[in-house]
């Protein structure tokens, strides 16, 4: 079904095959067809699987998070400041964040990319052990 019919005749003529062993057809054009369509399907729905879905799911957890801010509490904007909310009002888009030192910033709502939660659970990317670092320097004698 795979196989050529050009192959397949190299393959009888090198003699591997007996002479009397059918030479099978070249799959037909219909056949052909709903395997590339099948082929298809696959990676569409590997594209929504791996690709589609996940961001849907970030977009909405996102949309929850802005819609349960409240004053006071702790956010990260997309620039990656780090502020507590001193004014928000439900249906505005803009929020007033205060960075310490009585510096005041206003904040379009949807560039808040995460609220203390996350700040807590999540730790630097470089952070090990002082054990685990090499001293390069030693070796550059």
């Amino acid at each position: 079904m795979l196989i050529a019919k050009a192959h397949a005749q190299a393959v009888e003529m090198s003699g591997d095959i007996p002479a009397s062993a059918a030479i099978p057809d070249a799959p037909s054009a219909t056949e052909a067809f709903l395997w590339n369509m099948g082929l298809v399907a696959v990676l569409v729905l590997m594209f929504y699987v791996l690709l589609i879905r996940p961001q849907q799911k970030r977009i909405r957890e996102h949309a929850e998070m802005l819609q349960g801010l409240k004053k006071g509490d702790k956010v990260v904007t997309a620039g990656g400041l780090v502020g507590k909310i001193s004014k928000i009002k439900d249906g505005e888009d803009e929020v007033e964040v205060d960075l310490g030192n009585s510096m005041t910033v206003t904040v379009v709502r949807s560039m808040l990319q995460g609220h203390e939660s996350v700040l807590m659970n999540s730790k630097p990317a470089n952070d090990s052990k002082k054990d685990d670092k090499k001293d390069f320097t030693k070796d550059k004698k």
